[in-house]
């Protein structure tokens, strides 16, 4: 379970590594989904338990993989990005800000809903990463979140399985005209995830790696390397005017 007590800066780095790598391979999982939910359903599940993969594997696979493995890949990401909003903050809000450029007001409207009913908010959508990341970023209890996420995520799963059920003539059908087109589909999806993420990745990796190599919480603007050797710019190593720490 989550613990309310400062952390280590070993668990930041862990928790900052863990969430980095599970959205890795969640899109990879996401991406290949439709090649693979019909061959290899536990392995797409493992990669990235979304409603689409986890509804497009109910005809190909039994329920109790389906349930453990979902329930599992759900609240492993639903705890590490609860973490990354607690023990983060505001760092991982405006990472998130940096990403779209500015909060949309469906995030205001979620932050609302959290601070007013969060347990309600975590109930209903347990695998949303901005509502787990939001609750600890607010201060909800982790005895409270855990609890409500499993109940949520436990729920979830199962709506989803009669979902499949109702529907597994249907997702089959669908699956069955994808195979004639996986690799286009899925070469397309790769390329547009790369499109999307890359100016993302320029702008954050750095701050991030950062956070990583110095993970107690206290780092230095991150300073492009090619500017390192620039005139007029100053190191630790090297000395400062007098004055300069003043305003």
């Amino acid at each position: 379970m989550p613990s309310a007590t400062t952390p280590s800066p070993s668990a930041r780095q862990a928790v900052l590594v863990l969430s980095m790598s599970l959205f890795v391979i969640g899109t990879i999982g996401s991406n290949v989904g439709p090649a693979w939910v019909d061959e290899r359903p536990a392995v797409v599940l493992a990669m990235s338990s979304r409603n689409r993969n986890l509804l497009g594997s109910v005809p190909y696979i039994d329920i109790l993989p389906y349930a453990a493995i979902g329930f599992v890949r759900v609240m492993i990401a639903a705890v590490a990005l609860y973490l990354l909003g607690r023990w983060y903050g505001d760092t991982a809000i405006r990472w998130v800000e940096g990403q779209v450029g500015q909060l949309p007001a469906i995030y205001h409207w979620f932050q609302t809903a959290v601070d007013k009913a969060g347990w309600l908010m975590v109930v209903l959508m347990p695998g949303s990463n901005f509502v787990c990341l939001m609750a600890g970023h607010r201060r909800m209890r982790p005895a409270l979140f855990v609890p409500l996420a499993a109940v949520g995520t436990a729920i979830k799963l199962a709506v989803l399985w009669l979902g499949g059920k109702q529907f597994e003539d249907e997702i089959v059908s669908v699956l069955e005209f994808i195979d004639r087109y996986q690799w286009w589909i899925v070469g397309g999806l790769f390329a547009i995830t790369f499109l999307q993420s890359a100016n993302k990745v320029r702008t954050s990796l750095p701050e991030v790696l950062d956070e990583i190599e110095t993970p107690d919480g206290v780092v230095e603007p991150h300073v492009p390397h090619h500017r390192h050797f620039e005139v007029g710019h100053t190191t630790e190593s090297e000395p400062r005017a007098p004055g300069s720490d003043q305003a």
